[in-house]
């Protein structure tokens, strides 16, 4: 069952997580030397990055969603009005931060989180927490002026830029395939800059991404054979996928744009897809529906979707991780097979 913290109290927050490990979270500013920003390229491309993780215990610091600068740029963004301008900031989170990460007696999977074009990386931050709770290392990448709003060290802030730029679709995402292999370097590699970085397992990474972060899943995957595994969370294949992606993929699709008549992108791209394979779609949903927007629209009354918030979290999280514990993990996963009567909104699409 889907809960949110203190039900009943009218404060803003995020699903609690079901694992059974606490959570921390640290963030991370990257710099690529040797890459100009693709929007601004009298400037090297830098990234701010959320990673969340097991940790040993729940005392700690509650990690902030976002500023309350920050809330009022998202809100303008999504032409939310009639809201305080401060209203993101005051959703709690399940996190904790200066939390020393779970001692573990093996290395860990990675799952890398690529948003929405204009969306923050905090949009997926319920999926992260839950997943770091089931003792996944999670990373979300803000991409440089690709989001509402972005902080960076010292409090200097990025906005939208990209937008007013009419940006190419498959540009924006080979850009942030290349995002990706960047902070995979600097978590996973040699040159990384994280002091847990012993944590990850190198063989054992996935990308997931809603919208173009999913677009950016499938073209990470094709230039970088790190990434074993890879989601599609409602987003178009930027191009069309003209060679074969060999390892499992996993696309999940909001009602408008999930049967194989209304998508011809991904229609067109299924056979591309040669490894294990899942095309999914869930009535009731919305492109947005598989992000925080789901839970955070419905608490201050503005749903959505149809479908009732709790469904849209529990069917994500069940999806998202059945996945990734039987592509990461091995542990067989019944639920991948074919629809259940626990989860009737989701059909599985065969073009």
């Amino acid at each position: 069952m889907v809960t949110w913290a203190d039900a009943g109290t009218g404060e803003l927050a995020l699903p609690v997580p079901t694992g059974l490990h606490p959570v921390g979270r640290t963030t991370l500013h990257l710099v690529d030397p040797e890459r100009p920003d693709p929007w601004s390229p009298h400037e090297r491309r830098e990234l701010m990055v959320s990673v969340w993780y097991p940790a040993a215990s729940a005392r700690g610091q509650s990690a902030s969603y976002v500023s309350s600068a920050e809330s009022a740029l998202i809100l303008a963004l999504r032409e939310i009005t009639g809201e305080p301008s401060d209203l993101f900031a005051n959703v709690r989170t399940h996190a904790r931060t200066g939390v020393t990460p779970l001692s573990m007696t093996e290395r860990l999977p990675l799952v890398v989180l690529s948003p929405g074009f204009a969306f923050p990386r905090t949009s997926l931050t319920g999926l992260a927490e839950e997943l770091a709770s089931r003792d996944y290392l999670v990373a979300a990448i803000d991409h440089n002026y690709e989001s509402a709003a972005i902080t960076f060290p010292g409090g200097r802030m990025t906005g939208f830029l990209a937008g007013s730029l009419e940006p190419d679709g498959p540009t924006v995402a080979g850009d942030r395939a290349a995002d990706v292999s960047f902070v995979l370097d600097r978590l996973a590699g040699p040159r990384s800059t994280w002091p847990a970085a012993s944590l990850v397992d190198p063989d054992r990474i996935a990308v997931v991404g809603h919208s173009m972060g999913g677009a950016a899943a499938a073209r990470t995957m094709l230039a970088d054979r790190r990434v074993r595994v890879g989601i599609n969370l409602d987003g178009a294949f930027q191009p069309v996928l003209q060679g074969d992606l060999d390892r499992p993929f996993l696309i999940v699709a909001a009602e408008g744009r999930g049967r194989p008549e209304s998508n011809p992108d991904w229609t067109r791209s299924w056979p591309r897809l040669t490894g294990w394979k899942r095309w999914l779609s869930v009535d009731g949903t919305t492109h947005s529906s598989f992000t925080d927007f789901a839970p955070l629209g419905e608490q201050i009354g503005r749903p959505i979707q149809s479908l009732p918030a709790r469904r849209c979290v529990a069917i994500t999280r069940a999806y998202v991780t059945a996945f990734l514990d039987l592509h990461l993990r091995q542990w067989p996963q019944p639920l991948l097979d074919g629809p259940v009567p626990a989860h009737p909104e989701v059909h599985f699409r065969q073009p």
